[in-house]
């Protein structure tokens, strides 16, 4: 079955760096759309970061641009987040995203917290 299994989090400092994976199975990652949210308390969950199946187009929130990287890695169906700059602000539970044409429903991660304080 899909599993995507997130992994990276932790607490940091403000201005501090962190980088999250997602390691998936269960389907075909090429051709995938793969993305990360977050959700943070009492807040609706965002996107984060999004890009295409080949990699060739990325979107991000405005928040994080500049400050934050999404990339795949097909050959060992993992995505990734690197985020530097941190602030408190980015606080929140992250969660991978993966979303392919057939599916029924986006198919979504267990998240890993990110706690970004001082």
């Amino acid at each position: 079955q899909v599993q995507l299994v997130e992994s990276g989090g932790g607490v940091v400092q403000p201005g501090g760096s962190l980088r999250l994976s997602c390691a998936a199975s269960g389907f075909t990652f090429t051709g995938t759309i793969m993305s990360w949210y977050r959700q943070a308390p009492g807040k609706e969950r965002e996107l984060v970061a999004r890009i295409s199946s080949a990699g060739r187009s990325i979107t991000y929130a405005d928040s994080v641009k500049g400050r934050f990287t999404i990339s795949r890695e097909n050959a060992k169906s993992t995505l990734y987040l690197q985020m530097n700059s941190l602030k408190p602000d980015d606080t929140g539970v992250y969660y991978c995203n993966a979303a392919r044409f057939g599916w029924d429903s986006e198919k979504w991660g267990q998240g890993t917290q990110v706690t970004v304080s001082s």
